[in-house]
């Protein structure tokens, strides 16, 4: 038995929104329990700041994050890979867990389209989390 975290890769192709939003939830619920990353294939240059507002909401603040290249070493390090409704051409490496959430981009989107895409996020790291540190 190893008592080494669980990782997680939150991918979306600019890395600025939802899989912004989704690390930080995952950061921020599972309060160091989980190791957590994020990445692009075609990283923006800042966050979305309407992602960051709408996270400012429920007390989050990933202002400080940034938006960063999808690599193989993320993958290969990673237990859970979640690619998120933007049909990213992934690395693939058998044994790792794949998920494709199916999630509106906020990109673009005033603060009211982009609630319910977080509520959404927050749901399903939720069942993430409780999946992941199941005794």
């Amino acid at each position: 038995m190893t008592d080494q975290k669980p990782s997680v890769l939150f991918v979306c192709v600019h890395n600025a929104g939802r899989s912004q939003m989704a690390a930080g939830f995952l950061r921020h619920l599972a309060a160091g329990r989980i190791e957590v990353r994020s990445a692009g294939s075609m990283p923006a240059d800042k966050i979305n700041p309407i992602a960051v507002a709408a996270m400012k909401e429920m007390g989050i603040d990933i202002t400080a994050e940034r938006p960063k290249v999808l690599s193989t070493e993320a993958v290969q390090a990673s237990d859970v890979v979640i690619t998120m409704g933007c049909g990213d051409a992934c690395p693939f490496f058998p044994g790792k867990r794949y998920e494709d959430w199916k999630l509106d981009d906020p990109a673009g989107q005033g603060i009211e389209a982009v609630r319910p895409i977080r509520d959404e996020i927050r749901s399903r790291v939720e069942t993430l989390i409780a999946e992941l540190l199941e005794p």
